[in-house]
Order: C-alpha cells, then sequence, then structure tokens
C-alpha cells in the first residue's frame, strides 16, 4: 500500500494538470466541456477512491497469488514479452469484468459512479468506485494464470493499465483513423458514457478494441446521433459517497418489500434494471425515456456558495496530500482516523453543494465534534508527533464553521433540498 501511496502522490498532480489544460483549451476554442460543480464532485470522487485504495478497504475473496499457485501450467521467462503478454491478459480481463458490472444490477453499484457525470471530460475519468468492498477481480486473469505469470508483474501493470485509460476521456479529440481498429479512442469512449439507445452498454474495452469487436458489443460514434451523457436513473447528487450507495440501497429496498423469497434473493443477480412486478407497482421509479431533453442536474449557486465549495475543495486535497506523501509514517489506527475525517468532510462539503436542509446541521456537527477530538487530552498522544497537522485540522474545522455561518448568514433564503 505504500508503493501505490507513493505512486498517486505523482499521479494524482499529472492528472489535474491536464485537466486544466483541458479546462483552458475548452475556453479558448469556445467548447467548454466543465462545469463547476459537476467538476468538484468528479475530483472528490477521485479523492474517495483514492483514499479507498490506500487504505486498502477490501476483503478479497481471492486472490491472483492463490490461482497461480493451483493453475500454473507454465512459467514464462522474464522477459519484454512477459510483460506485453500480462499487459494483454489485463486488458481481457478488463473486458469480462467491465461486462459484468454493465450487466448485473449488483455490479452496476460498483460501476455506476463512473458514468453519473452529465458531462463527459478528463475529470470524469477520476469518478471511481469505493463501493467494490469485495476482492475478486482474480478471477477474470486465470488465463495469466495459467500463463504463470508472477503476481508482481500483475501488480506493477494494473495501476499503469487503470491510468492509460484516462486520456479518452475529451471531447476534444475526434476520430483517430486507422488507431480506432486497435485501440480505445475518445471518439470511442464518448459512445461507451452515452445513454442514446443506440449506443447503450457498447464499447466496454479498456485500451484494445478488439475485445468489443470479438465479442459483439462495438458501435462506432455516428455523425448524426450525438452522445448524451449520465445514466438512465440520474442520481441528482454532487456527493460521491451517496452516488456510490444509492444502486445498492434501491436494491435494497426491492428486495424488502419484494412478497415472493425468490424475487428478494434473484434481483441481486437479474439484469441490470430489473424490479420484480409488485414492486415496481406498488414503488413506481422514474426513468429517462427521452434522453435527447434532459434538464440536467445544475442548481444555482451565489459566488459565496461556489467560495465555500472551493475552500472545502482546496482544503480536503491538502489533507489527501499529507496523508498520501506522510503514509508509511502514520500508523494504522491514525490513517483509519484521518481517512474517515477526509471522508467526512467530502460527504459534509458535497451535501452542502446539493442544498440539503440538513447539510448545515451537519457541518456544524463535524466541525465541533472535529474540534473536540482534536484537543480533548486522549487525542494527544496520537497527535504527539503530528502537530502540524492537529494545528491544520483545527483551522479548516474552525473555518468550515465560520463559513458555514457566513453561508447561512449570505444566503438565508435559498432554496434547499430536504
Amino acid at each position: 500500500m505504500e508503493q501505490y501511496a507513493a505512486v498517486l502522490l505523482w499521479a494524482i498532480p499529472g492528472f489535474l494538470v491536464f485537466i486544466i489544460i483541458e479546462i483552458v483549451y475548452g475556453h479558448f476554442k469556445n467548447k467548454q466541456t466543465y462545469t463547476f460543480m459537476d467538476t468538484l464532485a468528479s475530483l472528490s470522487s477521485g479523492m474517495t477512491n483514492t483514499l479507498k485504495e490506500a487504505l486498502g478497504v477490501v476483503l478479497v475473496v481471492i486472490s491472483y497469488p492463490f490461482i497461480l499457485d493451483y493453475l500454473a501450467v507454465i512459467e514464462l521467462e522474464n522477459s519484454l514479452s512477459l510483460y506485453f503478454i500480462a499487459f494483454i491478459c489485463i486488458d481481457f480481463a478488463s473486458y469480462w469484468n467491465h461486462r459484468l458490472n454493465h450487466k448485473i444490477n449488483v455490479f452496476w453499484n460498483i460501476h455506476v459512479i463512473h458514468h453519473s457525470s452529465e458531462e463527459f471530460n478528463l475529470a470524469c475519468a477520476l469518478r471511481q468506485s469505493i463501493s467494490g468492498l469485495l476482492g475478486y477481480g482474480a478471477l477474470f486473469l486465470i488465463p495469466a494464470a495459467i500463463l504463470g505469470v508472477p503476481a508482481s508483474v500483475i501488480s506493477i501493470l494494473v495501476p499503469l493499465h487503470l491510468f492509460g485509460q484516462f486520456w479518452y476521456h475529451t471531447r476534444h479529440i475526434g476520430k483517430l483513423g486507422w488507431l480506432e481498429y486497435i485501440l480505445v479512442t475518445p471518439s470511442q469512449h464518448r459512445v461507451h458514457h452515452a445513454i442514446n439507445p443506440i449506443y447503450i452498454d457498447k464499447n466496454l474495452s479498456a485500451i484494445f478494441c478488439v475485445w468489443d469487436r470479438m465479442f459483439g458489443t462495438f458501435q462506432e460514434e455516428l455523425d448524426d446521433e450525438i452522445p448524451v451523457y449520465g445514466v438512465l436513473k440520474p442520481v441528482q447528487t454532487w456527493n460521491p459517497i451517496w452516488i456510490n450507495f444509492q444502486h445498492f440501497w434501491a436494491i435494497f429496498c426491492d428486495a424488502w418489500y419484494a412478497k415472493r423469497w425468490v424475487d428478494k434473493l434473484r434481483i441481486w443477480f437479474m439484469p441490470t434494471g430489473w424490479r420484480p412486478n409488485d414492486v415496481a407497482e406498488r414503488f413506481p421509479r422514474s426513468i429517462t425515456e427521452d434522453v435527447y431533453n434532459i434538464e440536467k442536474y445544475n442548481p444555482q449557486y451565489t459566488f459565496t456558495q461556489k467560495a465555500i465549495g472551493v475552500f472545502h475543495f482546496v482544503a480536503i486535497n491538502i489533507m489527501i496530500f499529507y496523508f498520501l506523501s506522510n503514509f508509511g509514517e502514520l500508523s494504522v489506527q491514525f490513517r483509519l482516523i484521518f481517512g474517515l475525517i477526509i471522508f467526512a468532510s467530502i460527504f459534509g462539503f458535497t451535501s452542502l453543494m446539493d442544498l440539503h436542509s440538513w447539510a448545515i446541521k451537519f457541518q456544524i456537527f463535524t466541525g465541533c465534534i472535529g474540534l473536540l477530538l482534536l484537543w480533548i487530552p486522549n487525542a494527544q498522544p496520537l497527535f504527539a508527533e503530528l502537530f502540524t497537522l492537529q494545528i491544520g485540522l483545527t483551522v479548516y474545522f474552525a473555518f468550515s464553521l465560520i463559513f458555514t455561518y457566513w453561508n447561512m448568514a449570505a444566503v438565508p433564503s435559498q432554496p434547499q433540498n430536504t
């Protein structure tokens, strides 16, 4: 985990640089693909995923070293060809894992966060899941295990494979000629993120588009069919933590109210969106039918509210930078506590930007509890060697309370969600 935290420490600033370049390019080309809160929501989602991955919050059901021990038939020599074959195996596994996420109800919950943005840009690429709490991905790497690909090689290539999927989340690059027959391109991935009927569940490959062409899931971007982005059941929130578990909660509620026990069980593994008839009749749920006339989720904000959102976003980024740069020196206990503080901060400020009526109370509560926990005597041993962090968090919670009051005083009549 320490090595992965170190990689993220370098990768995240690189992603932010490219996002800024795309924003500037869109401005000068008069084709801006970013909106204020959608961008903060995407980047906040990336922050939650970074924390989850760094903390290793996952229960491994089956590991790659385990299946490697039992299934290895040959052992490839350590060479450039080994890494190439391993990368192909990882890409093949990614295709089938991705296809599973799109086709089965419970697995869609893991992936919906990535499709939740109603925009399409590089920031959207950072909308990664925190709800994948069971580690079963090794099952898709059985071909690699049979070939005897070492686990160390898989560990090196998996992050590179993931980072290699960043660049094609853009609307500024058109079709790329002969590369369209080999690689996943921005044009192909725009199709994948679209909810147009002809585009749904198409182009599931990660790096090499040959899998889509082989297994019947390829769809070219059509000149007369402009992609519309999002999901058919719009998430209607900027809160990445809620987006991650929204679909799971919907399935859980349907399972709870279903009359037949068989429906309570099978709903989890039925095709995405399936609901028992009795539940669908009692609790109808809206789904987008006319994708060409969607009103995007876009609450209106005052300058004060936007300033508060930026303050929280910048402060939380500083926390994450500290967390990753000092990861190896932090105890497991402190990592979990610090991670919880960051998760609560992201949940609080994005709920505030959703204009929920309870969000201001939540911010006041977490601010007061945060200050109390930082300075009660029992907390002193935990911060004995991290006094700078203690002061920094104190400043953050204090300003959070001040800005929350400022928000209340500046916009007392703002419309609020319940």
